[in-house]
């Protein structure tokens, strides 16, 4: 295994959903915990997250332009996470008896304001970085936000 792919795979388990991956062949044994922070605490994990295989180099393919597994035709589903640039109370909608600034499956253009984050008594407009459609408001109203913390899950428009 070259430091190349070594680097490709941890950026691959990086962005996915995976919390737990392991991978041993030919005396090279790769662990990759994501559950486990950087104090040495585990955060909760459950256990649909873990992926603890026992992988053999054929199962492991990186960037293999001649395997073709997607029809031309079939849609990639694209997607990002909003995540906030500052701690703070979430807030949906301008005020509590407005309409919330965005909801599940509305399209959203760049610049749009998602939410508001209330900090010191001011309160921050959180814009949309990407076009595209709203899969899910991963906070609830009221709630308080830590930095970095996922707000919305985003399906970017192709």
């Amino acid at each position: 295994m070259t430091f190349e792919e070594l680097k490709e795979i941890v950026k691959l388990i990086d962005s996915s959903e995976i919390s737990l991956f392991e991978y041993e062949a030919k005396g090279i044994s790769l662990r990759l915990d994501k559950s486990i922070n950087r104090t040495g605490e585990r955060n909760r994990v459950n256990e649909e997250d873990t992926l603890n295989h026992n992988l053999s180099p054929s199962d492991f393919k990186i960037n293999d332009a001649s395997d073709k597994n997607i029809e031309n035709n079939e849609k990639i589903e694209q997607w990002e996470i909003v995540k906030s640039p500052i701690v703070g109370t979430f807030y949906s909608s301008p005020a509590p008896d407005k309409e919330a600034f965005c909801s599940i499956s509305q399209k959203v253009s760049k610049g749009d304001v998602l939410c508001i984050i209330e900090a010191m008594k001011l309160m921050n407009e959180i814009e949309s970085p990407y076009d595209g459609e709203i899969i899910d408001v991963l906070v609830e109203d009221g709630s308080t936000v830590e930095y970095g913390e996922p707000l919305f899950k985003i399906r970017k428009q192709v």
